[in-house]
């Protein structure tokens, strides 16, 4: 499994980007794919997570209300559209992929098998 994440950039407060993500060698329908942010010193923190490609998401606090997952242009693609962009949204952003299964916690690093390289994301003036 292979995964691409996209869109990452230099942004002000307030403002909005989206964040792709190309999963590679597994159907999303049958996955959970999340997104993790890292900034430095600190554990992967969830932000946000798709199942079945899009059609059902999940939120950290932090998100609700201003982030939104969706499906991609593709069938392996999805995106997280990030609007109301505050400083402390700063950070090395991942994209995860695991295997759904009756249980399974989103939130959890531990869920998820494969991890691209990150995109960086700067909200600042």
């Amino acid at each position: 499994v292979q995964l691409q994440a996209s869109g990452g950039g230099l942004v002000q407060p307030g403002g909005s980007l989206k964040l792709s993500c190309a999963a590679s060698g597994r159907p999303l329908r049958t996955s959970a794919v999340a997104w993790f942010r890292q900034t430095q010193g600190k554990e992967r923190e969830f932000v946000a997570a798709l199942v079945g490609g899009g059609s059902h998401s999940f939120y950290a606090d932090s998100a609700k209300g201003r982030f939104t997952g969706s499906g991609g242009d593709t069938p392996n693609m999805v995106n997280l559209q990030m609007s109301l962009l505050r400083p402390e949204d700063t950070g090395v952003y991942y994209c995860a992929i695991g295997r759904l299964y009756s249980g399974m916690n989103f939130t959890r690093a531990e869920s998820y098998d494969s991890w691209g390289r990150g995109t960086q994301v700067t909200v600042s003036s």
